[in-house]
């Protein structure tokens, strides 16, 4: 039986791709390197083999020599880099809402990871499994993720987090200072899982960016997005054609069925297979990716509408306000207001 692939975000490939530029390497040169084009990074729905990003840590390890490089996604935090996923989770009303997201749309972020939620009598934990692909994953993606699970609740929190305990599920390393140094808290190494125990009051405490009416719209693109991703195969592919074609115009059928290599009527068939004409997956796509642009504050609404591939600006405000009930400019502002709040106290 023929092995699916499993892949990572290329939003989560961006935070990784920011942070080993932090750390003096160059991703972009890496990626090429490892014959994976640069140009999905920049795709909201893009998409990149998890053995490609195996490979990306272990050489970013050789090059630096540093085995503890996948600390420093704790530098390059962004909610923006996980798309919708991350909108949800600041507008949530605590971090633990938060983490109950992403354990419910983890599969966009990563199809190899795990994360899991288990309550103590004065404490949660959350535990962090990557599987890879068909090779195994790098101890890198584990620090990593939980590096940017805690950059994610003191930014969140506006607070200096400090986990009641750390715990790794491999030996020792020659240096500990830099777990000790971005952990904070009591580490433990050579245990059975990676986790990180996080108080109830630091869980539950209400969270400045809290939006009950963001948190209902994200987590309706999300769900959908996890939904189309696990069942509709075809139409996911052809979205991530569309996110391409789009800052071109808007995109015409014979196009995206050229990129996906089929004839227009075998794209058509495909597609009312899953449920959706090429017209409603060109309008649901623009409806999403509008919303992850908008969360982008160095984009004007002019650029906006042309990445989307509206041919005058105005014919994207009184989309967005027919999908949305409001003007893009209006729902731009509680987005932004939301993240002003939870860093105010920065």
């Amino acid at each position: 039986m023929e092995h699916a692939e499993r892949t990572t975000s290329a939003g989560w490939a961006r935070a990784i791709v920011l942070a080993l530029d932090g750390e003096g390497v160059d991703a972009a040169e890496l990626f090429a390197e490892l014959g994976v084009d640069e140009a999905v990074l920049a795709d909201p729905d893009g998409r990149i083999a998890q053995d490609q990003m195996t490979r990306l840590w272990r050489r970013a390890v050789e090059i630096t020599g540093d085995p503890a490089i996948g600390l420093s996604m704790a530098q390059t935090l962004r909610p923006g880099h996980f798309s919708v996923v991350g909108y949800a989770m600041m507008s949530s009303r605590t971090l633990l809402e938060g983490f109950g997201r992403v354990i419910r749309y983890q599969r966009i972020l990563a199809e190899a990871a795990d994360l899991a939620l288990n309550v103590g009598p004065d404490y949660y934990r959350i535990t962090f499994a990557i599987h890879g692909d068909r090779l195994p994953a790098p101890l890198q993606s584990h620090d990593a993720a939980m590096a940017y699970a805690l950059a994610f609740c003191r930014w969140m929190t506006a607070r200096h987090i400090r986990p009641l305990k750390a715990t790794f599920a491999m030996p020792a390393p020659t240096d500990p200072g830099p777990y000790a140094e971005l952990f904070d808290c009591p580490l433990s190494f050579g245990a059975d899982t990676h986790s990180l125990h996080l108080s109830r009051e630091v869980m539950e405490m209400p969270l400045a960016s809290a939006n009950d009416m963001l948190a209902q719209l994200h987590d309706r693109f999300a769900g959908d997005y996890l939904a189309r991703f696990e069942a509709d195969p075809v139409t996911h592919q052809a979205r991530q054609v569309l996110c391409r074609l789009l800052p071109q115009g808007e995109p015409k059928r014979q196009a995206v069925a050229n990129a996906m290599k089929v004839s227009t009527r075998t794209l058509q068939r495909r597609l009312q297979e899953e449920g959706i004409s090429f017209q409603q997956l060109l309008e649901k796509t623009r409806r999403e990716l509008a919303l992850q642009y908008l969360g982008q504050p160095q984009l004007t609404l002019f650029e906006i509408a042309c990445m989307l591939g509206f041919a005058d600006p105005s014919n994207f405000f009184r989309a967005f306000k027919r999908w949305f009930g409001l003007p893009p400019g209006q729902y731009r502002e509680q987005v932004l207001q939301s993240e002003q709040q939870s860093t105010s106290e920065e």
